[in-house]
C-alpha cells in the first residue's frame, strides 16, 4: 500500500460531493444502523483523495454537506449545538504544540466535555510514558500525538473520530495505543478511524469500509469477510488467487472461500484484493451496500 501513503500536510477539499458519492456513504451507514450493526469501531480506508478526512469533518460538523443532510441522534452536526458537541471528539492528524503543560491543557479544555475525566487522562499519560507536567511545545511529535490521544479518550465521548491516529508513533507507542483503545473507551462508544496504516489497527476495528471515488467498494465485518474470502499464508501457489503477495518465507494469497474454513484477515491484502477485483468484490458483498 506504499503508493497510498499520505504526507502529514494534506489537501482538504471544501465539499464532500466532489470526492465521494455522498448518497452511497450515507446509505451504507444507514443500512448498518437499521440492521443493528452499529459497530464499536469503524475503519475507513482508501487511496488519497477519496475523502476520508472530509467524511470525518462532515460527521463531526466541522464542514457542511454541499448536498443532502447528515443526522446523528436527531441532531445535525453542523448546527454545532454544545450538548451534541460534548458527546463527540475529533482527533485531527495535525496536532498543535501548545505553549502550556499537558496537565494544564487538560484542565483548561477538558471543561468543554461534560464527561471529561482528569484521572483517566493522567492514567493514559502514564500508560504512554508521558510526563503531564512537560510543556507541549517542548516534546517530540510522537509524545505530542500521545498527549492528544490521551485527552481524546479522557473526554469519554459517545462518538470519537480519529484521523491517522498512529501517524508519528513508534512501534512501542503503537502497542500502547492499542491497549489504550481497548481499555479506555466507553462500552457504547462509536469510533470512526481513517488511516492508511491499517496494520496498526487490525485487532481493533470491525467492520471495514473501503472507499473509492464516489463509491463504497466494501462494507463488511471481519466475520463476513472471513466467510467469503480465504487468506492463505502457505508457500503453495494458487493460480486462482484473487491477490498474491510474497512475504518472508511464504505468501499471502486471497481466494474465494469455497470450503467455509476460517482464516485470519490481513487488511492490507484485503485492501489490494478489493481494488484489483472491484466488481467481483462488490457482487460478493452486494447485500451490504
Amino acid at each position: 500500500m506504499a503508493q497510498y501513503i499520505v504526507s502529514a500536510r494534506k489537501y482538504r477539499p471544501d465539499s464532500f460531493g466532489t470526492l465521494i458519492g455522498q448518497d452511497n456513504i450515507a446509505q451504507t451507514l444507514k443500512n448498518s444502523i437499521l440492521r443493528g450493526q452499529l459497530a464499536h469501531a469503524y475503519l475507513f480506508c482508501g487511496p488519497r483523495g477519496v475523502g476520508k478526512t472530509t467524511l470525518l469533518t462532515l460527521l463531526c460538523g466541522l464542514k457542511k454537506p454541499s448536498v443532502g443532510t447528515i443526522e446523528t441522534d436527531g441532531q445535525h452536526p453542523f448546527d454545532r449545538q454544545p450538548s451534541f458537541l460534548s458527546e463527540q471528539y475529533y482527533l485531527s492528524d495535525e496536532v498543535a504544540a501548545m505553549n502550556m503543560t499537558a496537565a494544564g491543557y487538560a484542565v483548561t479544555y477538558g471543561r468543554f466535555w461534560m464527561n471529561f475525566d482528569m484521572n483517566k487522562f493522567l492514567e493514559l499519560m502514564e500508560l504512554f510514558g508521558n510526563d503531564p507536567h512537560q510543556m507541549m511545545d517542548n516534546i517530540s511529535f510522537g509524545q505530542l500525538k500521545k498527549t492528544y490521544i490521551a485527552f481524546a479518550l479522557a473526554c469519554n465521548t459517545k462518538y470519537l473520530f480519529m484521523d491517522e491516529p498512529t501517524n508519528g508513533l513508534d512501534i512501542p507507542s503503537k502497542s500502547q495505543f492499542r491497549k489504550a483503545m481497548t481499555r479506555y473507551t466507553r462500552e457504547d462508544a462509536v469510533i470512526v478511524i481513517s488511516t492508511h496504516q491499517v496494520r496498526d489497527l487490525e485487532n481493533l476495528i470491525d467492520p471495514i469500509i473501503i472507499l473509492e471515488r464516489r463509491n463504497v467498494l466494501l462494507n463488511a465485518s471481519i466475520a463476513e469477510i472471513s466467510d467469503k474470502l480465504y487468506f492463505d499464508y502457505g508457500s503453495e501457489k494458487h493460480p486462482d488467487a484473487l491477490y498474491s503477495e510474497m512475504i518472508p518465507g511464504s505468501n499471502i494469497q486471497v481466494l474465494l472461500n469455497q470450503s467455509g474454513e476460517e482464516s485470519k484477515v490481513n487488511i492490507e491484502a484485503l485492501f489490494n484484493t478489493v481494488h484489483q477485483n472491484r466488481e467481483l468484490i462488490k457482487g460478493i458483498f452486494k447485500s451490504k451496500m
